[in-house]
């Protein structure tokens, strides 16, 4: 992840504020070659989604590119991801700006992952290699680690994993390459869930439902279990669609769940 001395504000994203601030330090790249546009997509995404950067806000390539000490190519590739995530909005002689996420769009992208992921764990279910169950297994059973020690970042790298493991497992190659086109552009709002205090226990136990049925070989299990997992972590991500802005412990209170320490 890329991470920099002082925060800044969503105001010191533009060129004016940056060269303003000239005693603020450069952040340290504590990245790996090739993994620059994944890092800047990532941190941009968070501060989008915690309401650091606000809808309509103006993305300066230059300065993005000084506050993440990298040039302006991969921070130009990493705004048409977002752009294709519908978190910014790009427009010729206008530049960049974040974009409003309205709770419907996000609902129906949601839908369209629940069924897509309804589909894989069915056919994994039906077609995983007794190798591919045993990893799948295995992997889950180590998850219970993570949960335990509340490793959001390492759980959410599983997370990933375990997913993907299910579209392969799915062996059906279009198929699979929806799902992970779909699941690309939502990786902002699925990973918000885990600020929710209890969320990886409970995901722990939605995936729990899945294993046990794609073990069984049971596909309408299996099936059933990944749509309710997934419609479960739309409404857990929607809340911080309704108001970006709006401080992470309110967001929590509204919707009804908790917050973790190090969300607040």
């Amino acid at each position: 992840m890329v991470r920099f001395r002082g925060e800044f504000s969503g105001s010191d994203v533009s060129r004016s504020a940056v060269s303003r601030r000239q005693e603020v330090q450069r952040p340290k790249r504590l990245i790996r070659p090739g993994r620059t546009v994944d890092q800047v997509v990532r941190s941009l995404s968070d501060r989008i989604l915690t309401g650091q950067l606000r809808p309509g806000e103006k993305l300066d390539e230059y300065a993005l590119a000084d506050l993440y000490d990298v040039s302006r190519t991969p921070v130009r590739e990493a705004l048409g991801r977002l752009s294709a995530m519908g978190l910014v909005e790009r427009r010729p002689n206008r530049g960049a700006t974040v974009a409003v996420v309205s709770p419907e769009y996000l609902q129906s992208m949601f839908e369209s992952m629940a069924e897509l992921e309804s589909i894989c764990a069915r056919l994994a279910a039906e077609r995983m290699t007794v190798a591919e169950r045993r990893t799948l297994e295995h992997g889950h059973r180590d998850a219970a680690r993570l949960v335990h020690l509340g490793a959001e970042d390492d759980y959410e790298e599983f997370n990933t994993e375990f997913h993907t493991q299910l579209y392969l497992g799915a062996h059906s190659p279009h198929i699979t390459e929806l799902a992970m086109q779909t699941r690309d552009r939502l990786a902002p709002f699925r990973r918000a869930q885990f600020r929710l205090t209890g969320r990886l226990a409970k995901s722990w136990q939605e995936h729990d439902a899945i294993v046990t049925a794609v073990l069984q070989a049971d596909g309408a299990a299996a099936a059933s279990s990944a749509k309710a997992h997934v419609s479960v972590v739309g409404e857990a991500s929607a809340v911080f669609a309704e108001e970006p802005h709006t401080p992470v412990r309110r967001i929590a209170a509204r919707s009804r769940l908790p917050i973790t320490g190090s969300a607040t």
